[in-house]
Order: C-alpha cells, then structure tokens, then sequence
C-alpha cells in the first residue's frame, strides 16, 4: 500500500493529510491563532492550591490558568519496561518512591512557588490546560525524560531481541547519568549512529532548556513544541512513506532545512506541488468534506452516526441499506463487524476523545460479542492514542475513553449556528405561522390600525395563506387588513410586524 503525506499552505491556514492507498488516514489542521501549546514547557508560579481536589492552578503567562495534580509535583515517573543505565531494574523503593502524606504533601506546596511544567492536554471549554512535571521532549527516535535515568522502550515494540538490542545502544552511549530517554517505536531497526545523534540532539536542547528556566522570571515560555507540520514529520515520515508532497515553496524549504538535523535521508522523498489545488487533484477534498458528516456509510450500505458533545461521544450504528439475504442475528453481527473498523477509523481521523459509547446493533450470541470486541481493539491498536475499553454489554453498547490532547478539526472549522444557536434544530414553518398569529394579536391589541404589515420567511407565508380561516379571523377581530411579506432574507424563526 503507498502511503502519503500531502501539506496544503494557505494564508491563515495550514492543513495535513496522511493517506495509505488513496483513503485517508489522519487530517489535522493549525491556524496562527489556534496554534496548540501542547507539549510546550513553561517556567510558571502557583497561584491557588487546592487540597479538595487534590490540585493547583499555576500561572504560565496565559489567559487561563494551567491545572496540576498535587501528586504529579512530587510523584515518580512511570513508564513501561523502566531499566537504570546499566541495564537493571530499579532497586527495591528507587522507583516507585513513597508519596508523603496528604497533608505534608500540600503544606510543601505553596502559592507564589516556581515550577517546571509542560502541558499535556489543551484547554477546553471553560478549563484551562493540563499541566504535568513529569517533562518529556520528543525526538525523531526518543523522547529524552530530563527529570528521570532510566531507559524505557515502547511497548509497541514487541520483539525481545530488538528490545534488548536497542536498551544495550543507548547504555553504551556514555550519556549523561541525570537524564533518562524512552525509546520510541520509530527506533526499531534503526542504526545505533541515528539513536546517539537524536540522543545528543535532545540532551543539547534540555541543557538549553536549563539556561532559559535559570535566566528567565516566571511567568514564561521556555520551550516550544514544533508546529503541526514538522510534528507530523517528526512523528509519522518514515522510510514506510511514498512522498512527502507540499503546495508552499517556503514551506517545502522549511521542511528541507528541519529533515537535514536528523533524518537527511528521507529529503529525496519531499516533492514540491506547482499545480492549483493539491488536496484536489489528488482526492483528499472531497474525504475532508466527509470528515464533517454525523452520518458515515459504509460499504454494506449501512450507516453509523457519530454525534459529539462536550461530555462524550456517541456513535449509533444502523442497518440502513443493508440488503443482504441473510437472518438477523448474522446481519448484526456483521454490520456490527463493519462498524467496528469504521468507528475506530473515525475516532482517530477526527481525533475525538473523551468518553465514548459505541450503541451496537443487538446481538443474541455471546460470541458475536466477544468477536465484535475484539475487532473494535484490533483496529484501535493502529491509534497513537491511548484508550481504554471497557468490554460490551448484551445490549450492544460498548463504553470506552479516548486521550483527548488537542482541539477536534471539528472545533477548529465550525462555530455553533447562529440559526439554531447550537440546538442543531429550527422551528417548523407550520409552529412559525402559529407563532405569527399570536405575535399579530399581541401586535394589534388596545390599538386601531387601518392595516398590518407581517414579513415572514417564504415557508411561512405559504403556511400563513394555507390558514386564511385563522388570518381572516385575526382581520375581522381587530378591524384591520394584514398584508404579508414573503422575506427570503428573514430566517425561519424571524418575523417582522410594521
């Protein structure tokens, strides 16, 4: 399968999609304004600490103030397949260090105190940042732990012998003793000059680091994540990759410049596009349409319908046109099958998070369940974010959780209907037209007026002249004539009396 990467540059925006064999895998968007903060490591102070919720609200120079968990300032890191430097577990207490009390942990922990902090989750809603000091700085092939000397290895990389292999690199290095790295999955079959050269890339950048938070007053930024382009190269560009193609020339020579540090040899895979319309020509406009859409058909006809809000997300599966001859049970098990891989692909593309509940169509038979399941986590196991599923029901309903880190592209691009005001529905004509009525009698009362003017939305006039009984009535009461006003301008719930 080829697999793409293609960057659309625009004035106020940036867009990047990753494509395995003409379908799209990833879409993400970044606009100056909208620019993330994730990942970036701030110089902050304290401003509240509060034990009811086991947290503090810091100030990193921002709007709104970052959140962190008490427990995270003087907790311990924690990641999978932890080794010292010279390749042994962490002795008995070394790793897995004794919190201290509730108490004396918050009578430590002042308002006004400086802190080293990154943040991990963007701001949403009326919530500010989430904050951790447990800082990790992302390389092409590590992610150095600057607070941290052990040496982690991704989990998704499975082989024993590879695990060892690479561990026994980075031991050999001779790095510094006080800094730890995970070695992420991109490593695998690297060469040991590529790990040491990002290792030494990354010490150079956390002693730089180092400078900024000694030299700099709180509060501050003292380093920022890359933007969205060069973060998915840094992340997902591999050797695995067809093309890196980009429509901005100054874009293509930003990314020329980045790729030399530490991956100069993917640079002859970068084209530049001089056509009129990238996403365009090569049938990705019309994927990112879709991404937009609550309902996603799929190849059996049948639909799932994918309805997010701010606390979850729904995603409801239905037969719809499913028309193959066979009996209940096994329609549902294999529109559910279908479903399965599509929810997951659309989670990931449209990068939402949080609570999930996927509503399955019913199934009788413990095993379609268990098979439906199983589906669902295998086509999550391609997701770079974490999840957690927590089985299915007899119902069919299977609740999960999503990281949640960034902005959906959904909230990037839309603003909730000045129309319906977010409620994603309007009135009908029929309850407009009755609406009119009782406005005009409001309008007319204790008031002798030869003649009314009434503006309405054309569906509502046609409503209005389909019940003369109701205005001739209106007429006959208040002694007056009512002229109506078909207004295509006016809304479906606006009117006007003159």
């Amino acid at each position: 399968m080829a697999k793409d990467i293609f960057v659309n540059v625009e004035l106020g925006e940036k867009r990047v999609v990753i494509v395995d064999d003409n379908r799209m895998e990833e879409f993400y968007i970044e606009r100056p304004q909208d620019k993330t903060i994730v990942g970036n490591i701030y110089k902050g102070i304290i401003s509240a600490v509060i034990p009811s919720i086991n947290g503090a609200f810091v100030d990193i120079g921002m709007a709104k103030n970052g959140f962190l968990y008490l427990t995270e300032i003087e907790g311990s890191y924690e990641f999978d397949d932890q080794m010292d430097k010279n390749g042994q577990p962490p002795q008995q207490g070394q790793h897995h260090q004794q919190r201290p009390p509730r108490n004396k942990l918050f009578n430590n922990i002042k308002k006004g105190q400086e802190v080293l902090v990154q943040v991990v989750k963007e701001s949403f809603g009326t919530k500010g940042p989430r904050l951790s000091c447990h800082i990790g700085i992302p390389g092409r092939y590590l992610v150095v732990m600057p607070l941290d000397n052990r040496i982690g290895v991704s989990r998704r990389i499975e082989e024993e012998q590879e695990r060892k292999k690479l561990r026994q690199i980075l031991r050999e290095a001779h790095l510094p003793d006080d800094i730890g790295f995970i070695i992420r999955t991109v490593a695998q079959g690297k060469a040991k000059q590529d790990l040491i050269r990002d290792a030494n890339y990354l010490i150079k950048m956390w002693r730089n680091i180092e400078r900024q938070y000694k030299r700099k007053k709180a509060p501050c930024l003292v380093y920022e994540e890359l933007d969205l382009v060069l973060r998915v190269i840094r992340d997902s560009f591999s050797a695995d990759f067809h093309k890196l193609t980009v429509d901005s020339k100054p874009e293509f020579y930003r990314i020329h410049n980045f790729m030399r540090a530490f991956m100069g040899d993917l640079r002859r895979k970068v084209d530049f596009y001089r056509g009129p319309d990238l996403f365009g020509e090569r049938d990705v406009e019309k994927q990112v349409s879709k991404v937009f859409e609550k309902k996603i058909y799929l190849k059996s006809k049948a639909y799932i319908i994918i309805e997010p809000t701010e606390g979850l997300v729904v995603i409801d599966v239905n037969s719809g046109g499913f028309k193959e001859k066979i009996d209940q049970e096994e329609a549902a098990f294999k529109i559910n099958c279908e479903s399965a891989v599509e929810a997951a692909h659309q989670l990931k593309l449209r990068d939402l998070g949080g609570i999930i509940v996927i509503d399955f169509i019913d199934m009788e038979k413990e095993g379609h369940r268990r098979e439906v399941l199983r589906v669902l986590k295998q086509a999550l196991s391609e997701d770079r974010a974490k999840y957690d599923v927590l089985g299915i029901s007899k119902f069919g309903l299977v609740e999960m959780t999503r990281e949640r880190i960034h902005n959906t592209v959904q909230t990037l691009s839309f603003q909730d209907c000045p129309y319906c005001l977010g409620k994603g529905k309007v009135k009908s004509p029929k309850t407009m037209a009755i609406y009119a009525l009782k406005e005009l009698r409001k309008h007319l009362h204790g008031k002798s007026l030869r003649q009314v003017e009434l503006s309405a939305h054309p569906a509502v006039v046609d409503e209005l002249t389909q019940n003369k009984e109701s205005l001739k009535q209106v007429e006959h009461n208040y002694r007056t004539r009512i002229n109506l006003n078909p207004s295509p301008a006016l809304r479906i719930e606006d009117i006007a009396i003159t």
